[in-house]
């Protein structure tokens, strides 16, 4: 009520009111003592689905081995695939769950468009999470270097033990349409 009351609207068009509404809770809105401590974070996760839902990518497939190595080649993550952390576990609050603080450690989220053009989210934990950003950060490191970069930053004892999770957790959001493939070698 307050964002419709005391907002002075910026676009006309329905499907931009999510981000414009949260924008609104991220600089105008001034908190309330009853404002539950998740809003921000809850709203920002609703705003994910449509944006992820219209978003317009091109993926250039004649880029992007499907078959590839994912351990020898460059993982490539699709466009439509946002890796999200919140401090709240905003994919589950609802009327029957309202959690009143933070939890000691993140929620970590995969949010992904897949082919049918359903918005789909998984929970990952702080591994996957680091895996992720690695991945979005990078455009030369195969899938194996990736890998020991993480049992280097992990300090591991086992470094096969992170190689072989990490090969299933990359099958596995290859099987979900999250990363497309590998880069063809040029």
């Amino acid at each position: 009520r307050d964002y419709f009351a005391n907002h002075l609207s910026h676009t006309p068009l329905f499907a931009e009111m999510p981000r414009e509404f949260l924008k609104y809770l991220e600089h105008e809105r001034r908190p309330h003592s009853d404002d539950p401590p998740f809003m921000l974070e809850l709203a920002h996760y609703e705003w994910v689905e449509l944006a992820l839902s219209l978003l317009d990518e091109k993926v250039d497939e004649k880029k992007i081995d499907t078959h590839g190595d994912l351990l020898e080649g460059i993982p490539v993550i699709s466009p439509f695939a946002w890796s999200l952390s919140y401090r709240f576990p905003v994919h589950r609050i609802g009327p029957a769950f309202q959690p009143k603080e933070a939890g000691e450690i993140h929620t970590h989220l995969v949010a992904y468009r897949d082919a049918n053009f359903d918005v789909r989210f998984i929970e990952i934990n702080s591994v996957t999470a680091k895996l992720m950003q690695l991945i979005m950060r990078n455009n030369n490191k195969s899938g194996r270097v990736l890998l020991q970069q993480m049992v280097t930053e992990l300090n591991h004892p086992q470094p096969s033990v992170v190689i072989q999770g990490g090969m299933e957790i990359l099958s596995d959001l290859k099987k979900r349409e999250v990363i497309l493939g590998v880069c063809f070698k040029t």
